[in-house]
């Protein structure tokens, strides 16, 4: 649901106290600049209202750093602003798009800064912050020639590639991973590397522009435009280009007066009546910045997706084994090493022994689903891969435990991990850490984790993977042991992934532990103690 509907000029939230005053534009990085440049920045600190010390001046070459985390540390939680795929339900579909806020304004309003402080004061644990100067286009070198010497408008809406910003914002509010460029401001050009951002519950996207293109309008949800003072932007203007960006007084004087003054009036102002709501002062308006807050609060609880384990549960009860699943052969030795691992009085030694055994074996079941072809201009008529490459993703932590059993038959395998965790208050699994190889869209992926239950970490791994541009039915989920529960629900939801395990349980217990199950893994695996408030994955068994 979108911010209400607005006639005539947008209303403007109460002012700021006159004392208040709004921090700068950019997140922090430093940098060496001249000296007389540094001392010039300096000199125009007293100019400013006063920051009440909350930050110390800042430096930013590039549109985001590749180095800085994607967090933002408040007093009450660590916020990842790279986001996270967002949470789908039973049937593999996410329920509603996340919620997209877009901050307008002119330069050095103190977007960024209100962006951060709506973060802060939301208090949700994934939110992606999109930043307009992500965006400027490619130039041509007669345009770099004209950026050296200040003579190339920046502020103007040809500067911004908005096909990108707007397929990039409808990709992010369909939860699937993007490439955001990363625009050095001393270059006036794009680096190399870019980065990459996750969709997430509550998108913010900034910049001079934002309300500027009928397109990315219609992705917005809610429209706030910042509207600070023009000499108070053209302080904090001169600041930045001198400090950050290694430029003389005359040249930002001269490019604000020549560009950056007549796009706000031209470009930038008129925008003010396409907003739902004007924020006077920035981010020293902390009345204005509460009540956009709890406007927010209440559409992000109608939005919520109340992850259902019962639901999940008696969704496919009494439904026969999907065809997508193979189980190992039960063959003498197979049920022999089953029996060991599964008794409660397994030495760990041997549970190691026998469950990498039983690794090997399944890895090696895998790969006989993996695309083959005969070769050509041979005389003998063999087969080999008909894929580009084979990459491994294991699910953390029992899931790595069979990556040497991977690399053991796969040679110069790549390999990946997925950190996901479920949330004790509410029960929904949740993305905490991801390192997946470049151009892994391209690849066959086994997707490894041990013992699969409820399969609702397996579903958000195979979410993630889909979000990345994996195929379907390019992802084979292995397990040691499944329950009948995880096998439906990963089969319901994604019909062609290829579930592949050496056995599968009928039952779960109330808390969702297979019966009679192996334990958990992880502990017994390690040798670390099972969690005092017997948070099991599964019971431990006694073999039969």
């Amino acid at each position: 649901m979108a911010a209400p509907p607005v006639s005539g000029e947008a209303p403007r939230l109460p002012p700021a106290p006159a004392a208040a005053g709004d921090g700068p534009d950019r997140p922090p990085e430093r940098s060496e600049t001249a000296c007389e440049d540094r001392s010039s920045a300096e000199s125009l600190d007293r100019l400013l209202p006063a920051v009440g010390g909350r930050r110390s001046p800042r430096k930013r070459t590039t549109s985001q750093c590749k180095s800085e985390p994607p967090l933002l540390r408040t007093s009450k939680r660590t916020i990842y602003t790279a986001g996270r795929p967002p949470w789908y339900n039973e049937h593999g579909t996410q329920s509603k798009e996340a919620f997209a806020i877009g901050l307008g304004g002119g330069s050095a309003s103190g977007k960024t800064t209100v962006a951060r402080m709506i973060i802060e004061a939301l208090d949700v644990p994934w939110v992606v912050l999109l930043s307009m100067d992500s965006f400027y286009k490619v130039l041509t070198t007669q345009q770099q020639e004209q950026a050296a010497h200040n003579n190339f408008n920046f502020d103007h809406p040809d500067a911004f590639d908005f096909d990108l910003i707007v397929s990039t914002l409808k990709k992010l509010k369909q939860g699937k991973s993007v490439k955001v460029p990363v625009y050095d401001f001393t270059t006036h050009s794009r680096k190399k590397d870019w980065k990459t951002l996750y969709g997430a519950n509550v998108i913010i996207f900034e910049g001079i522009m934002a309300f500027a293109d009928k397109a990315l309008l219609e992705l917005l949800d809610m429209k706030i435009f910042v509207d600070t003072d023009s000499d108070i932007r053209l302080v904090r203007r001169l600041r930045r280009d001198i400090s950050e960006r290694g430029r003389d007084i005359e040249g930002v004087i001269k490019q604000y007066n020549k560009f950056v003054k007549p796009a706000f009036d031209q470009y930038i102002q008129p925008t003010m009546r396409v907003a739902d709501i004007v924020v006077p002062w920035g981010s020293g308006n902390t009345v204005a910045i509460d009540l956009i807050v709890q406007h927010m609060h209440s559409q992000l609880e109608e939005r919520k997706l109340r992850w259902d384990m019962a639901a999940l549960a008696s969704a496919h009860q009494c439904h026969p084994l999907p065809q997508t699943l193979s189980v190992l052969k039960s063959t003498p030795q197979v049920r022999g090493m089953h029996t060991i691992i599964r008794d409660k009085e397994t030495s760990r030694d041997e549970f190691i022994f026998y469950s990498k055994r039983l690794m090997r074996l399944l890895i090696e079941h895998a790969l006989s689903f993996l695309p083959f072809q005969t070769p050509q201009g041979q005389d003998y008529a063999g087969k080999c891969y008909a894929g580009k490459q084979i990459t491994g993703v294991s699910i953390l932590r029992a899931g790595e435990t069979m990556e040497p059993a991977l690399r053991a038959v796969c040679k110069d395998v790549r390999i990946g991990t997925i950190l996901i965790q479920t949330n004790q208050l509410t029960g929904e699994p949740e993305l905490h850490y991801l390192r997946l190889p470049k151009d892994i869209s391209d690849d066959h992926v086994i997707l490894t984790d041990c013992t699969v239950s409820t399969g609702a970490a397996a579903m958000m791994a195979v979410r993630v993977l889909l979000d990345h541009d994996v195929p379907e039915d390019k992802i084979f989920l292995l397990s040691l042991l499944m329950a009948e529960m995880g096998v439906h629900s990963v089969a319901y939801a994604f019909p062609r992934v290829r579930i592949i395990t050496t056995a599968v349980d009928k039952r779960v217990n109330d808390l969702f532990r297979i019966i009679p199950g192996i334990g958990n893994f992880g502990d017994r695996y390690f040798g670390t103690d099972a969690a005092p408030d017997g948070s099991d994955e599964e019971e431990v068994a006694s073999a039969s």
